[in-house]
């Protein structure tokens, strides 16, 4: 069951449960939907469900592009396309979206296995205004960490705009994409008729 993260005694394989988990909440709030719906920002916000995706996906990407000292582009470079992580363009697809973030959740996994120490530095990048400057590296457990908090706070602002959407509700979605049964305090998601 996703919604539970495995006991087990070993950190590496908790947080890694623990960021599965939180890829699979994201992920829950897209069941069913179509492309437009993905698409859609039904609040004052002008965040959509696919977007937020999209966003996690980057985001994550871009994390462990540190941990394997992957140079970042420039700050100015990079801002300039952090709105447009937010959005699904016109050519993507909520399916490409999300073959994307299983790729990337993959190259995750495959990297911090490889890790003999979670302690090990990270360097941070100094032109990223909102960085510490008194610091000069995280550790892998740091940045483990910061993926499950960035994308727990997302899934949760991708279950709102899916319920802003068409009322659908995490549980209720999770049951359906794992196929739970019914019973009489949890009914599975079901497209309206």
């Amino acid at each position: 069951m996703a919604d539970k993260v495995s006991l087990t005694p070993d950190e590496r394989e908790g947080l890694l449960g623990f960021l599965a988990q939180q890829r699979q909440a994201m992920k829950a709030a897209t069941y069913g939907l179509t492309d437009d719906q993905a698409r859609a920002v039904p609040s004052a916000s002008t965040l959509s469900v696919g977007g937020l995706v999209k966003h996690v996906s980057s985001t994550e990407s871009g994390w462990i592009d540190l941990v394997l000292r992957i140079p970042p582009k420039p700050f100015a470079e990079s801002i300039a396309n952090y709105q447009e992580n937010y959005r699904i363009a016109p050519d993507e697809t909520l399916e490409s979206v999300l073959a994307a973030y299983d790729q990337v959740a993959a190259r995750t996994e495959e990297v911090i296995t490889g890790i003999a120490d979670l302690n090990q530095e990270v360097p941070i990048p100094k032109d990223v205004p909102w960085f510490p400057k008194d610091a000069s590296v995280w550790s892998v457990r740091w940045v483990l960490l910061h993926l499950i908090e960035e994308t727990a706070r997302h899934a949760g602002h991708a279950d709102i705009v899916r319920e802003s959407l068409d009322g659908a509700t995490a549980m209720p979605l999770l049951a359906a994409v794992e196929g739970w049964p019914e019973t009489d305090w949890l009914k599975p998601w079901k497209p309206a008729e």
